[in-house]
Order: C-alpha cells, then sequence, then structure tokens
C-alpha cells in the first residue's frame, strides 16, 4: 500500500517493495512512479526498492508550490527521510535525471551511485524541437483516442518495435503502467517540461566526480538522442556511457531486462 508524506503543501506518495540496499526511482514527464513497475519487480528480490509520484501528478496532488527540478529534488529528499533511507542508489528517467542530478549537487553524502537514463546535463536540450519531435507530438494529440495513443507509441518507442505489436493491446498495458491514459496529457506536463528546460547545472556536472555514474541513452529516442547522454556523461569525471541499440525513450520497458542488468552491475561496481 502507499504512503503518504506532506511536504511544502504537498502529499507526496511512495511505496516502498523488497530489502536490501535502497534504490531510489524518479520517474520522468507525466509518468507515475508505477512506471518503474518492471525494474521493481525484477530488483526488490535483492534490494529495497523505493519508488514515488512526483509532486503533482498521481496520488500526489495538488502540487501546491511550483514545479521546479530544484523543488523535487527537495521532495525526493524528503520522501527518503520519511522511508528511513540515508544513503541510496538513484535512478532517474528523463525528468527524473535531473532531479536524481541535483539531489547529488545538494546532498553528495545521501548518493551511492547515480543512474541516468534518457536524460541530458543540460534541460535547455528539450527545448530544440525537430520537426519529426514536433510533428510526434502533435499526432500524440490530435485525432481519436486511438489515434492519440498511437502517436504517443512513436514518441516512446521505436518503430521497427511497434511494427510487430498490436498498438491497442500495447496502449492500454503502457496506460496502466504510465498511470494515465496514453490519449491523454496530465495537466502538470506543462509545469514538469517548463521546470526540466530550465534546469542547465553547466560546471556544476563536475563536481560529481568520485560518485559511481552511469549513463544510458537509447539509439532512437527522439527527445533526448544519444549525443545528450553522451555529452553528460563527459562532463561528469568518470563516468560510464551506454546506448542500447534498437531502443526508444521507453527503454525502461522495452529493455526491462537489458536495463535491470546495466542497473545491477552498476550497483555493484559501486560496492567494490
Amino acid at each position: 500500500m502507499p504512503n503518504t508524506l506532506v511536504f511544502e503543501g504537498c502529499p507526496l506518495s511512495y511505496e516502498l517493495k523488497g530489502a536490501g540496499e535502497p534504490v531510489v526511482f524518479i520517474q520522468g514527464v507525466g509518468v507515475h512512479g508505477s512506471g518503474w513497475r518492471h525494474q521493481v519487480q525484477e530488483l526488490a528480490r535483492d534490494y529495497l526498492c523505493l519508488t514515488f509520484d512526483n509532486r503533482g501528478i498521481g496520488v500526489s496532488c495538488p502540487a501546491a508550490a511550483g514545479v521546479t527540478v530544484q523543488q523535487l529534488g527537495k521532495d525526493t529528499l524528503a520522501i527518503m527521510d520519511a522511508a528511513g533511507i540515508g544513503k541510496a542508489h538513484i535512478v532517474g528517467h528523463s525528468l527524473g535525471g535531473l532531479i536524481a542530478q541535483e539531489v547529488a549537487f545538494t546532498a553528495r553524502s545521501r548518493i551511492k551511485s547515480l543512474s541516468l537514463l534518457c536524460t541530458t546535463g543540460r534541460g535547455a536540450d528539450a527545448a530544440r524541437f525537430s520537426p519529426a519531435l514536433v510533428w510526434l507530438g502533435l499526432r500524440s494529440r490530435i485525432g481519436s483516442r486511438a489515434m492519440r495513443r498511437s502517436g504517443f507509441l512513436r514518441i516512446v518507442m521505436p518503430e521497427r518495435y511497434l511494427a510487430g505489436v498490436d498498438h491497442g493491446k500495447l496502449g492500454q498495458e503502457l496506460g496502466l503502467l504510465f498511470g494515465h491514459d496514453l490519449a491523454v496529457t496530465p495537466a502538470i506536463v506543462g509545469e514538469q517540461l517548463r521546470a526540466l528546460r530550465r534546469f542547465n547545472p553547466g560546471a556544476k556536472l563536475r563536481e560529481l566526480e568520485g560518485i559511481p555514474t552511469l549513463v544510458v541513452s537509447a539509439a532512437e529516442d527522439p527527445i533526448f538522442p544519444p549525443r545528450y547522454g553522451r555529452a553528460l556523461a563527459d562532463a561528469i569525471p568518470g563516468a560510464n556511457f551506454v546506448e542500447v541499440a534498437n531502443a526508444s525513450h521507453g527503454v525502461i520497458v522495452q529493455c526491462a531486462n537489458e536495463i535491470n542488468n546495466q542497473l545491477r552491475e552498476q550497483f555493484a561496481k559501486s560496492r567494490a
């Protein structure tokens, strides 16, 4: 059952599963904490897994304080405190990767390792829309519900993968996983995107030297292409970069086994 912490005006909903070293999973734009289900089901066998709904989405409503990466980082630390977690492996996807960086900047002593998935070190990268990405965005917002779901799928999954699956069934499965109908954009998404675009740590990324850091990009991610992941890894001394072939922004679902193996390796390295 979810737990609730009221922090700075917002009821923050979180769940704990498993036992062992703590792992904190931070989701991205428009996705509930349940989006980590494929990771938690596997990793909770050996780790204590903490997931939560970011401020303003899911059960963590209303947002109350403004949504910024700094605020979301404070929320993460407050949830860790409420869960009795002192130090943890931090895993962030997309916007969650920026929040993970913010947690590391403000509370380095709480970090065992960082895993930054399909993300960037410069939030303004998200404003660099290509014509192809603009078209994908429009397809996810116009037409019938089925058309919008299909359009959204093309943002998070590669065409070759979608060619071999039932779009209706996959849309329903992802809707349950992400916490909302893919045809409907959660109201908080605009604020989350603005928060993401305003976060630009620049040279501060060098301060993360010494923290075991893994950066993972998906080869066909239209939101944060691999060049952004490589640049992020290059900016963090000692970071390891991995590119997952034939995958897109939804790599944590599409390639769950590969991601879980990468995370296990990352957690083990941080103990060495």
